[in-house]
């Protein structure tokens, strides 16, 4: 399932299961989720320590996208070690729902004034469609965050690193440590049970065609990323 969900009718127990791109069940990510989780019935102190791994061992990597399913789904995100921020946002929700906590993934628009300039020209401007985070059911209440931009690569473009402390919502900060603008939110999308893989690809088709079907064999430094020939299987 991956309608919208309203506000006024969540039922947080429906946000356990595993579903087709938040696959909490796959072996690979129920094995990350026992190297990192914390000992003890404290939910909050797992999704912290689950947030930090996901943003910091998993690489974001722009550039690792396509339409074929495996650049959508969080244990191949886990797979490649890298992804950007969708795959990102639903590894963190298996991890999540692995250990018990209900999660869900959010989509916003937003314009983005901290990107190498080949990126921008993929893109098709600094507005990026379906930016996604990730939605924690922790002691009562949803808390957002965005596990999207790891520790080197908030430093290396002079970010300020995205901590999350599960109680407050975890958002890209507008402004860098500079105070120039970093990230606008443009456009609220939702929240959703897992990733709403078919919308997604067809806004990418109108909105960001050459990026969605760019070769993987493109350098980009500022990024980290290396032209190499894809692999993987969906």
């Amino acid at each position: 399932m991956s309608n919208a969900t309203s506000e006024t009718c969540q039922r947080p127990q429906q946000y356990l299961q595993p579903g087709r791109f938040i696959d909490s069940d796959h072996p690979r990510v129920l094995d990350f989720v026992q190297r990192y989780k914390v000992p003890g019935n404290r939910a909050i102190d797992s999704a912290i320590r689950l947030y930090l791994a996901v943003r910091d061992e998993i690489l974001y990597d722009p550039y690792l996208v396509g339409p074929d399913p495996r650049y959508f789904r969080a244990s191949d995100c886990l797979a490649a070690g890298r992804g950007f921020c969708i795959p990102k946002a639903a590894l963190l929700a298996a991890c999540a729902r692995a250990i018990g906590v209900p999660a869900r993934v959010g989509y916003a628009d937003v314009r983005n004034h901290l990107a190498s300039k080949r990126l921008d020209e993929l893109i098709g401007g600094n507005r990026y469609h379906w930016h996604s985070y990730t939605d924690l059911y922790l002691e009562g209440r949803w808390v957002k965050a965005t596990p999207a931009f790891n520790r080197a690569l908030c430093e290396r473009f002079g970010v300020h690193v995205l901590e999350f402390d599960g109680r407050h919502d975890s958002l890209l900060q507008p402004f860098d440590q500079s105070g120039n603008r970093h990230m606008a939110y443009e456009r609220q999308r939702g929240v959703f049970e897992d990733v709403p893989y078919e919308r997604i690809l067809a806004d990418f088709e109108s909105n960001h065609p050459r990026w969605l079907h760019h070769r993987n064999d493109l350098d980009d430094e500022l990024f980290g990323h290396r032209g190499r020939a894809e692999n993987g299987t969906a």
